[in-house]
């Protein structure tokens, strides 16, 4: 019988164990497809720092390298600069990223590094129990912010990705999300574009996933995915942010 379906080789073959309705593994099976179709497993060095993006060191079955908290970027521009022929890329939360991250994200960007960022977005800090991030929109409910974020005393939420649209050395920006399918597929042509400008030795490349947390937002799976769409959405500024001249000929 033929196979139509299947697990994708540049994923371990190690059960994940998120939470139920956590969009972590939808991500990484996106990624697994992209290392599978690109052929480039063998040739790819994965960075992730602390929190519910650490436990992508198991899945991925490329090389991977655990990271400080926000310093996966960091980290990442080392390997790279030493290991100029391997293909680098970091997974963050954006509590990572966004928060303690901030100055490896923007600085990272700003110097062009060759090497692709990862970052899911969904508005918490998730594994420490779900305090308000720079991403938690107006109004959201967190552990910290029990009557909602007020963004008066605390400022409006990042848009991290947009940010980092603005500075030269990002040459590809693009902000997703994996709430539908058409979505899913959207996502994986962004990822599969984010690789393909570091194999071109282009510049920095940062895909942006927004994705959901039912444990720490209270909310079913399926909720969760119509509190994504009717609440994030509406902030976060969605597509291809930035796709420098040179990239569009990939």
């Amino acid at each position: 019988m033929q196979r139509v379906f299947g697990r994708p080789k540049g994923l371990t073959e190690l059960p994940f164990h998120y939470c139920p309705g956590c969009t972590h593994g939808v991500i990484h099976r996106l990624i697994g497809e992209v290392l599978e179709e690109l052929d480039i497993i063998g040739d790819t060095i994965g960075v992730a720092p602390v929190g519910c993006a650490g436990f992508s060191l198991d899945f991925f079955a490329c090389d991977f390298v655990g990271a400080a908290h926000g310093r996966a970027q960091a980290v990442a521009t080392g390997i790279k600069r030493a290991l100029p022929d391997k293909l680098v890329f970091t997974y963050q939360g954006d509590g990572d990223i966004a928060a303690i991250g901030t100055a490896h994200a923007i600085h990272v960007a700003a110097r062009g590094e060759k090497i692709t960022s990862i970052m899911v977005n969904n508005a918490v800090f998730g594994m420490t129990g779900g305090q308000m991030a720079p991403t938690t929109i107006g109004g959201q409910i967190t552990t910290t912010s029990p009557y909602g974020r007020d963004c008066s005393l605390v400022g409006a939420p990042i848009d991290m990705p947009k940010t980092v649209a603005t500075l030269n050395g990002a040459v590809y920006v693009a902000a997703c999300s994996v709430d539908t399918p058409k979505n899913i597929m959207e996502t994986k042509k962004c990822l599969k574009k984010a690789f393909q400008v570091q194999q071109a030795g282009l510049g920095y490349a940062l895909v942006s996933i927004l994705s959901t947390c039912p444990t720490n937002w209270g909310l079913s799976p399926a909720d969760s995915l119509k509190w994504l769409r009717e609440n994030m959405m509406p902030v976060y500024e969605m597509g291809e942010l930035k796709v420098a001249e040179e990239v569009k000929a990939l």
